[in-house]
């Protein structure tokens, strides 16, 4: 007997719990999709077209719209810190500064996935996650590692399809609008000498979503 959604979201913000993260129930029309946000991703973003969790793989703003709108209900998933680096000096970030954070991308992306799938196996057949960042599950990606045209077939090439999703940035949802309207504040991180990728501290905020009907 498949349990009410009511339930159902009770019992997956206690799994989010025991995986170190905080949820809410939020309604699927106060996430905030913006075409800008695609924007930021292509233009000014290291991992554009290396990661297939990214654009230009990841759906675009108004195919995400499409897909909210076929939902009622979601999760705002909130990790708060890196695991394991409580302070950080920007000088030390090196230039390629995706593997640094490893364990926080993994940390969301597996967390994400498990809330996905409990509520899919629980008979939320619906059930859609997005992590965020750009995806770490290879040290080097598909797609990094090819050469020519990007276009979203590179997708069937991917090593971890069953737990890959797209994270919220990618496919336009602006996670700081978002965010707030589900009471959390969400700032930007200041970076040293507006350097990219050069943060002056470790106190990350993240999020991830999942779709439930």
């Amino acid at each position: 007997m498949v349990p009410t959604l009511e339930d159902e979201v009770k019992k997956l913000i206690g799994l989010a719990r025991s995986e170190g993260a905080e949820a809410r129930a939020i309604d699927a029309a106060s996430v905030i999709v913006s075409d800008w946000v695609r924007f930021k991703c292509s233009w000014g973003c290291k991992g554009y077209g290396k990661h297939l969790g990214c654009p230009p793989y990841a759906p675009t703003p108004e195919e995400t719209r499409r897909v909210l709108r076929e939902y009622d209900a979601a999760l705002l998933l909130r990790f708060e810190g890196v695991p394991d680096l409580k302070t950080i000096d920007p000088d030390s970030i090196p230039e390629d500064f995706h593997p640094m954070y490893r364990k926080l991308i993994l940390w969301i992306s597996d967390t994400v996935h498990k809330v996905e799938k409990t509520a899919f196996y629980d008979g939320f057949y619906k059930a859609f996650g997005m992590g965020a960042y750009p995806c770490i599950y290879c040290d080097h990606c598909v797609a990094e590692e090819s050469v020519g045209p990007v276009d979203r077939s590179m997708k069937r090439l991917c090593r971890h399809m069953d737990k890959v999703r797209p994270s919220m940035e990618a496919a336009g949802i602006d996670v700081f609008s978002t965010a707030r309207n589900a009471g959390w504040e969400l700032s930007t991180i200041p970076c040293k000498d507006l350097e990219y990728g050069k943060i002056v501290h470790a106190n990350i905020v993240s999020f991830g979503l999942v779709l439930i009907e």
